[in-house]
């Protein structure tokens, strides 16, 4: 598998969790080599990913992080504002739905795959990010 992808080059519309119309593009067609699915999702003006959760078999975390545009995004209880690079993310049996409530298009990066860790210890971009969020290095 060629290791490039140009943006939107495999697109395809898709509704999901009875939500709007958008595009999807599912880099890689999930042949990456990691448990994780990466996405690229563009939401109309007004559009939106539908209410919901992943839980039982089929629970997955799902981590967005805003490309372009404007966003609301309700986890539980709360509904966070989004703008570009902004970054959220959705736990198993939570539930969860993404807005676009900007008036340009929402291009949208998402990640999902089932819950877990990974130790990334041994990586100094780990190491410092743990530092920094201790209050220790800015």
């Amino acid at each position: 598998m060629d290791p490039f992808e140009a943006r939107d080059a495999y697109a395809f519309d898709y509704r999901m969790h009875e939500g709007s119309a958008m595009k999807v593009s599912h880099h890689f067609a999930g042949h990456t080599g990691m448990p994780v699915a990466i996405q690229t999702w563009l939401i109309e003006p007004g559009g939106f990913e539908g209410f919901h959760r992943h839980e039982g078999q089929a629970a997955l975390q799902e981590f967005y992080q805003v490309i372009e545009g404007q966003a609301t995004m309700r986890v539980g209880e709360r509904e966070y504002k989004l703008s570009p690079g902004d970054s959220i993310l959705a736990y198993a049996g939570v539930d969860h739905d993404l807005r676009n409530t900007g008036t340009d298009a929402l291009r949208v990066l998402v990640v999902w795959g089932p819950p877990g860790d990974a130790d990334f210890s041994a990586f100094g971009s780990h190491q410092l990010a743990q530092q920094v969020r201790a209050g220790g290095v800015a």
